[in-house]
């Protein structure tokens, strides 16, 4: 009997947290114009750039990112789309955006980001989730619909949207654990993008 091998991704994805900040600025400034032209929906200057990330982490909602060899390669954000009903509950609606390093496409970053984002976005409080994206972007909107998101075109733009499902004791009982698990990651390995870049 053949024993098949474990395959083991080559990355890890975990929630972002403050002190990761210096690993959010330096990957958003390594992308290369038209992936970062894509990230935010037209043309953005490094010095916007540095604006953005400097108090993205600290923003209403949450980030993760996709690390391989601890430096960040992949990065997903859910923002809510309008007031938060409590520091831990997002609104009923919130946008999910996603970027991933041009070299370190086609290894199941993104479609591992987009589910992680879905799965906090639920636990969260998220009812309707939009992905937003420019219409050429073909790879996002094969995402989006991979995962079973509505796509709607609006002019040069698309927005996706996604129901989700509510959570259930399980599910956040899991969730609080995964996100202890990324908290503990983080302050375990402060700051490795730089040294790993």
């Amino acid at each position: 009997m053949a024993v098949q091998a474990l395959i083991v991704p080559a990355y890890t994805v975990r929630r972002l947290w403050p002190v990761d900040r210096d690993a959010v600025l330096d990957y958003f400034l390594r992308l290369d114009p038209d992936t970062r032209a894509s990230r935010f929906m037209g043309n953005v200057s490094e010095a916007g750039v540095r604006a953005y990330a400097a108090q993205a982490v600290n923003s209403e909602g949450v980030m993760y990112g996709a690390f391989m060899e601890g430096a960040l390669r992949g990065l997903g954000e859910l923002r809510p789309m309008g007031p938060c009903p409590s520091r831990y509950t997002l609104s009923p609606r919130a946008e999910a955006a996603f970027a991933v390093e041009r070299a370190f496409r086609r290894r199941g970053i993104g479609a591992a980001l987009f589910a992680r984002i879905a799965r906090s976005a639920r636990h969260h409080g998220v009812i309707d989730l939009h992905v937003r994206c420019l219409s050429g972007n073909g790879p996002m909107l094969r995402l989006a619909a991979k995962h079973g998101a509505a796509l709607q075109h609006e002019g040069t733009e698309t927005d996706g949207a996604l129901h989700l499902a509510r959570p259930t004791p399980f599910s956040l009982w899991y969730e609080g654990i995964a996100e202890a698990f990324d908290f503990t990651l983080a302050v375990s390995f402060p700051n490795r993008d730089r040294a790993s870049a």
